[in-house]
């Protein structure tokens, strides 16, 4: 069992002439360290078949196998029977049930029986303080350790990783380590250089990790998270080598972590390189390290890519599914998004809220109200939490085709919504002109104590530039950069530049523009060239049509812009020669679409347009039978 071989293992068990307490517990223990907790309790109950008494061994082996929410009801009876037999005050009993209810998301049963305990060892310690950790409670996780200290325990090299598995301060817990004497120990060494790499502490880390002898895989891969976290895939690359230099073949988290950070386009050869190596290694097979590959190059528009990988596996489960969904929809292909919903749904397939919420969003992209509609319905029938992204994908959705009216709904129906869902309500009101109440969600959302980020504070300008409210427009840029420390984006300054603009505050405006840390682009030039045809400033428009035509010629609007100035002012002969420019330069200005949702109705002309009526009926007719 120690070493994997579970069948083996049940086949010797089987061949036993007589068999005890003590095999049974060996062989349910063993199912549920390998990552068989279903056979642990097939076995659990085959064993009381067969008129064995299980003790508090067997129960404690038990349920680490129920350490998870589709199990979470036989924890609860596995507890029971427990109670029962009268093993429930057992230490080692009530310390498997701590940790199973803890990982079950109940953390406040998991308090009661620990204080409930009559004697509690170091391991009660060691179940308590790793389940705030597992909870998001690293706070309380230092305060139960502290506590132990205060009864006069000493801690073990368990107490801590756990406390390190809490997102503990990493400099208080390396000093502790230190002073008890645990920096000999591979497993705390490696648990500290994680905790380093987690916080982005990525070059404490690798420090930590060059002074100590051991070299493992784990702490490797570590800070190779750490470094693409932070975007240094170049070094990133140097541990990815050393590894190999050691002889320490990265295996699929590895790779997966690698994957993640490839996000530059300049850094694209090297994720074709980690590709490489996973077919070599075998690695590709992995179905973690396929999806990773394939937004990785959905993320950089190589569809056709991360198609052939997705055709190519043979089992596509509901996260594969989803990878390529929202690669699609990542991409700017939304059709094909939808498209491959159709053939997820004839696999039969179920989608979960991550998949609704990639669809979703490719709703916004096409402006399908109806599909959207029809995903909020599903939703609703199958009891899908509107909460986090879901709700926010709902009201994004909303908001850009055309009913603010289902997004306030909806936003109205979640208790408590994050930063995102904020961001996207506020957002929806500036898009449609509502200024003041963009502005009141931003004033709601700081009293609830959220931190506003540069998407909240982007939205906010845009309401600000709507509305022509500059001077309350300026007092949010202020805030953004002096109480917040958010760096503004070109976006924001185009923002801000087009509010001064409009008001014909061209002075100021340009004053921003010069004293801009990052060079400013052709929206930041465009918003200030839309203003002056506001103002009719031919002069300065005509200043920054030539900055516009230095940095892309060929783009249409700055063209169209100019020809509007002049035609205000009646230079009918210079709005001629920039149509004559525009067309030189092979622009047709920009060309807009208008697109519109065909149903079929009875007594209209099916041929239409089929594969709108197709995607309306039959690709969305299953998600109304759930």
């Amino acid at each position: 069992m120690k070493l994997g071989f579970t069948a083996h293992a049940r086949q010797l068990f089987e061949d036993m002439p007589s068999t005890d307490v003590v095999s049974w517990n060996v062989l349910i223990c063993g199912y549920s360290q390998n990552g068989h907790p279903h056979d642990a309790l097939q076995l659990f109950v085959h064993m009381l078949r067969e008129s064995f008494r299980p003790n508090q061994t067997t129960i404690a082996s038990l349920l680490p196998s129920c350490g998870r929410r589709e199990l979470f009801l036989q924890g609860r009876s596995v507890h029971g029977f427990g109670i029962k037999a009268g093993l429930g005050l057992d230490p080692q009993v009530s310390n498997a049930l701590t940790s199973m209810y803890a990982k079950c998301d109940d953390l406040e049963t998991s308090q009661l029986l620990f204080k409930e305990m009559g004697e509690k060892n170091i391991i009660s310690w060691n179940t308590m303080i790793g389940a705030y950790g597992q909870s998001g409670f690293s706070g309380k996780a230092v305060l139960c350790f502290k506590e132990m200290l205060k009864e006069g325990l000493q801690p073990s090299p368990v107490t801590m990783m756990n406390l390190m598995s809490a997102n503990a301060v990493p400099e208080t817990v390396h000093c502790y380590t230190i002073k008890c004497g645990f920096t000999g120990d591979a497993s705390v060494v490696t648990s500290l250089v994680c905790l380093y790499a987690k916080q982005g502490f990525t070059d404490r880390a690798k420090l930590l990790y060059e002074c100590y002898p051991t070299k493992d895989l784990i702490s490797l891969t570590a800070i190779i998270s750490g470094y693409c976290g932070k975007g240094d895939v170049e070094s990133a690359v140097e541990c990815f080598v050393q590894t190999l230099q050691l002889d320490i073949k990265p295996d699929a988290v590895a790779l997966i972590s690698f994957l993640h950070g490839i996000t530059n386009p300049s850094h694209f050869a090297i994720g074709c390189a980690l590709h490489g190596y996973g077919l070599k290694n075998g690695l590709s097979n992995d179905c973690l390290v396929a999806n990773g590959l394939i937004s990785m190059y959905s993320r950089f528009d190589e569809i056709e890519a991360a198609l052939s990988l997705f055709f190519d596996r043979s089992e596509k489960p509901l996260v594969t599914w989803n990878s390529v969904i929202s690669g699609c929809v990542q991409a700017g292909k939304s059709s094909d998004a939808m498209e491959l919903f159709s053939q997820m749904n004839m696999c039969g397939q179920k989608p979960d809220a991550i998949t609704i919420a990639s669809l979703l969003s490719g709703c916004c992209q096409l402006g399908y109200l109806r599909i959207g509609e029809t995903l909020h319905g599903y939703i609703l029938r199958n009891n899908v939490k509107v909460e986090d992204f879901t709700g926010t994908a709902l009201i994004d959705m909303y908001t850009k085709c055309g009913r603010l009216d289902y997004a306030e709904k909806v936003f109205y129906s979640i208790n408590d919504p994050c930063l995102a869902t904020w961001n996207s309500i506020i957002s929806g009101y500036s898009l449609y002109g509502l200024e003041h109440k963009a502005l009141s969600c931003f004033s709601k959302l700081q009293e609830q104590g959220l931190e506003p980020d540069k998407i909240t504070f982007l939205g906010v300008l845009a309401a600000c530039t709507h509305g022509g409210i500059v001077y309350a427009g300026m007092e949010y840029f202020r805030s953004m950069t002096e109480e917040y420390g958010l760096m503004p984006s070109l976006q924001h300054y185009a923002c801000i530049i087009g509010l001064l603009g409009r008001a014909g505050l061209f002075k100021e405006a340009i004053e921003i523009i010069n004293s801009m840390e990052i060079r400013p682009d052709s929206a930041v030039w465009g918003a200030l060239l839309s203003a002056c045809c506001i103002q009719q400033e031919v002069k300065l428009g005509e200043c920054l049509a030539k900055n516009l035509f230095l940095l892309n010629y060929k783009n249409g609007g700055f063209y169209v812009l100019m020809s509007s100035l002049y035609a205000i002012v009646g230079r009918w002969d210079d709005v001629a020669r920039v149509r004559d420019m525009m067309r030189d330069s092979g622009g047709d200005g920009c060309s807009g679409v208008s697109v519109i949702e065909v149903t079929p109705l009875r007594g209209t002309n099916n041929n239409l347009c089929p594969s709108e009526v197709y995607l309306n009926t039959s690709t969305w007719q299953h998600l109304c039978l759930y």
